[in-house]
């Protein structure tokens, strides 16, 4: 068989994947609790997608670059304080913040309210990140700096 006969044969169409109101794999980050709704399984690994509660007042991770992935932020209730180097935006729902691979940045919730929002990771690399956090808080363990930074460096992430 050719080469071009064996790229132009049919491709197993990827299973539908459908994630109801209560489904979804949880993860839980001290104050911050994340759906996963997409972990990459059902998109050839080219997008995740988890929803994320912030609790009032939670600080977000340490502003931080990504090397191969693109995230995305879709506010859907409350404001999330984006810090993209030295520049502060409050995000309100109904706002997108889509940051590149490279851009320093980091997010909170500075109000007394919950705020969620909807990410997307392009490709899905991060999304094991944040198994990774929470197996090391697992037992009431802190999450120290460096442990983080370590966990970072396997997600091609850095501390900005």
């Amino acid at each position: 068989m050719t080469e071009e006969a064996k790229t132009s044969d049919p491709q197993a169409a990827p299973a539908l994947s459908v994630v109801g109101p209560g489904d979804g794999e949880t993860i839980v980050l001290g104050t911050t609790r994340m759906r996963v709704l997409e972990d990459g399984s059902h998109t050839g690994h080219r997008l995740a997608i988890a929803e994320s509660v912030l609790a009032p007042h939670t600080q977000g991770p340490p502003q931080h670059r990504h090397a191969r992935h693109d995230e995305g932020f879709y506010i859907l209730s409350g404001t999330v304080r984006f810090t993209v180097g030295d520049e502060d935006y409050d995000a309100t729902p109904g706002t997108l913040v889509m940051v590149p691979p490279g851009t320093p940045h980091t997010f909170a919730n500075l109000t007394d309210q919950p705020a969620v929002m909807l990410s997307t990771f392009t490709p899905d690399l991060y999304v094991q990140y944040f198994r990774d956090l929470q197996d090391a808080l697992a037992g009431g363990r802190p999450l120290t700096p460096q442990a983080n930074i370590d966990a970072m460096n396997r997600y091609a992430t850095e501390p900005a």
